[in-house]
């Protein structure tokens, strides 16, 4: 199967205003994500720090993994938003005549359901990542692309809360949403740290 991130970026932009359901809001979530994730990662490699302090080389090497690892896993879950929605939309579809479909029914409906959480939540944690790796990029890195590890905290804080509203829609346990919602409190205020509170 195709990668939504294989297509050319005219075409993926095409794909997301389609009338088509997937991808929608989670995958733009995970794709925002990874996208400041890389401008992060960006930041955190260049080879001038702050004032060139060991340390800070030290911190910017952490955050580069941080931010990597993060994108990476974000821009897998791209696919997996809209393959967890396609299954939600399938499992709906399921006969529900005699008492045996009903309950293979009622089972895949759940089953569906917690994936359509839990790939939001792992989005919203991995959005959580970038953002807290840009914190180090900002305190340690160049301070000529602080505009740009600015912009990947935006757009993370930007799929964080993109990745929040699904994982709402979607929870079957309130534990899940209050996960959802310590991540988001947290990553506002590491967003307003960096002197960029939304509002």
């Amino acid at each position: 199967m195709t990668s939504l991130l294989d297509l050319p970026a005219r075409a993926l932009l095409d794909r997301f205003a389609s009338p088509d359901p997937t991808p929608g809001g989670g995958s733009a979530a995970a794709l925002s994500g990874a996208l400041g994730g890389a401008l992060v990662a960006m930041v955190c490699a260049m080879p001038k720090t702050r004032t060139g302090d060991a340390s800070e080389r030290a911190s910017l090497d952490i955050a580069l993994g941080e931010a990597r690892g993060a994108s990476e896993h974000l821009r897998a879950l791209v696919d997996r938003d809209s393959a967890a929605y396609d299954a939600v939309v399938a499992a709906y579809r399921l006969p529900k005549g005699a008492e045996e479909e009903k309950a293979a029914r009622k089972a895949a409906i759940a089953a569906a359901l917690k994936t359509a959480t839990d790939v939001p939540l792992g989005t919203a944690l991995e959005c959580l990542r970038v953002i807290r790796a840009a914190g180090e990029a900002l305190q340690n890195g160049n301070p000529n692309a602080a505009s740009d590890a600015k912009t990947g905290a935006a757009l993370a804080l930007a799929g964080l809360q993109g990745a929040v509203e699904n994982v709402r829609a979607n929870a079957a346990q309130s534990e899940e949403a209050s996960r959802a919602a310590a991540y988001l409190e947290e990553g506002l205020r590491r967003f307003a740290a960096l002197g960029l509170a939304p509002g």
